[in-house]
């Protein structure tokens, strides 16, 4: 039987769905929500993980052409990074339940993550690339990887190797954000297709938020709230340049802004669980409430392209 050929950008799905999941355990411990809701949701999320990676394996057997081209597509293989990540994610969300398995997930996820990283970055650095393919896709590999292997770590125990893969993520964020807003101000406008990867601009000051708050003091201080500021100030962007986005229509590559808008609500409840008042207590409920209609409506999207049979394009 000749399984479904998916694109490595589904893994996005994962992080989107564990994201919530994660939140929605947040919100269990700070405001009693109902905790099987973040159970549920995670278990989701590693059913979603376990279909994607064994169809995503099965590509590389049965159309290994059509694997190797996304490997070598100037942004579509970035994607790829995701598969590491979303492993350690599914491993965060093992942990309740056996360190075993969440430690044999994470160190699968990270040393993927690492590998990865390095032969996309060595690509990368030697240049010969066509601007127009620079995206927030660019930050998958590195930014997120670094940022997911931090919190991952640190979950672990593992406190101080997290903080080498904090500084890994947040020197890669700092460097390409600076190539990617120069292409963004002064190369051709980006075609409708590669808009909805912009999602994934909100991701790096809030993901980086809350791996700092794992492997740093912990606690509130001038540079977790500089973090989401600089979030919050990427969702207001995005949100002012939705309907630009949305002329091209619903793809499974929404989920990009689903693993930032999660992260954008965790950073917050984060805070307020660890004391934390003011303005973060003012803003935790109303982001806790956003990401959950972001993640409803994308995958509620998600849903109908697959019952109309038209998922996999």
């Amino acid at each position: 039987m000749r399984l479904p050929v998916v694109p490595a950008a589904f893994f996005g799905m994962v992080l989107g769905l564990a994201g919530l999941g994660g939140i929605w355990r947040l919100g269990a411990r700070l405001w009693g929500l109902p905790a099987v809701v973040g159970e549920v949701v995670m278990l989701i999320a590693a059913a979603v993980w376990l279909v994607v990676a064994v169809l995503y394996a099965a590509k590389w057997v049965q159309a290994a052409e059509a694997a190797r081209a996304e490997a070598g597509h100037p942004v579509q293989c970035c994607f790829i990074g995701l598969a590491g990540v979303a492993t350690m994610l599914v491993g965060l969300g093992a942990l309740p339940y056996s360190k075993t398995a969440a430690t044999i997930l994470i160190a699968a996820g990270a040393l993927f993550t690492l590998a990865f990283a390095l032969w996309r970055t060595g690509m990368l650095w030697q240049g010969d690339r066509d601007p127009g393919a620079t995206t927030p896709v660019l930050y998958l590999p590195s930014v997120a990887g670094g940022f997911v292997t931090a919190t991952a770590l640190a979950a672990l125990g593992l406190k101080d190797w997290g903080q080498l893969a904090f500084g890994a993520g947040l020197f890669s964020w700092l460097a390409i954000e600076s190539v990617l807003l120069h292409r963004l101000y002064t190369a051709p406008m980006m075609p409708p297709p590669l808009r909805p990867a912009l999602g994934i601009q909100l991701a790096p000051p809030v993901v980086g938020a809350v791996a700092y708050l794992s492997v740093g003091p912990g606690g509130p201080d001038i540079v977790v709230h500089a973090l989401l500021g600089y979030g919050i100030l990427q969702a207001v962007l995005l949100l002012r340049l939705l309907p630009w986005i949305r002329q091209q229509p619903f793809t499974p590559s929404y989920w990009g802004f689903t693993f930032g808008a999660t992260a954008l609500a965790s950073a917050p409840m984060l805070l307020v669980e660890r004391g934390d008042t003011g303005a973060i207590a003012i803003l935790a409920p109303g982001l806790f409430a956003a990401a959950n209609l972001v993640v409803v409506l994308v995958a509620g999207a998600t849903l109908r392209l697959m019952l109309k049979g038209r998922l996999l394009g």
